[in-house]
């Protein structure tokens, strides 16, 4: 009786180690894509990622590089002060979306052009993601608001 008490507590103790490291590669499998590093745009000039590499971009939109095409394809610059990248983007800009200002959009560079699928834009004037704000202090051109 006592060898078949101690065989059974090994065997819920492999089967819950099984558990755990089968649940731990479901929880890595399952995040995969919703892991995106931040890269500025100076940091893409100097080496660009891959086209099957999904990141987010931020920076500032490059001021008279708005262009909104037919239909919801927009296009325009994103710029950090050291290197301009263009941007397509198909969809609904966020309302706050304007000519110099901050964003952020994840996606792709694919033939030096990043394809975003999404395009995140600051929602109040005193709000920008702390990795454009970082990029920015970088390049020398982010100023504190208020500051003059």
């Amino acid at each position: 009786m006592k060898g078949l008490k101690k065989k059974r507590r090994i065997q819920i103790i492999a089967l819950a180690a099984v558990a755990l490291v089968l649940s731990t590669a479901l929880i890595g499998y399952a995040m995969r894509d919703g892991i995106n590093f931040f890269i500025a745009p100076s940091q893409i000039a100097e080496r660009a990622p891959g086209p099957d590499e999904v990141f987010r971009i931020g920076g500032l939109v490059e001021p008279g590089t708005l262009v909104r095409g037919q239909g919801e394809t927009v296009t325009f610059s994103v710029t950090d002060g050291g290197a301009s990248i263009p941007v397509a983007y198909t969809g609904v800009l966020p309302d706050l979306f304007n000519e110099g200002e901050g964003m952020v959009g994840t996606g792709r560079l694919v033939e030096g052009v990043f394809q975003a699928r999404e395009i995140l834009a600051r929602h109040d004037e005193t709000y920008m993601p702390k990795e454009v704000i970082d990029a920015l202090k970088e390049q020398g051109i982010y100023k504190e608001p208020g500051s003059t």
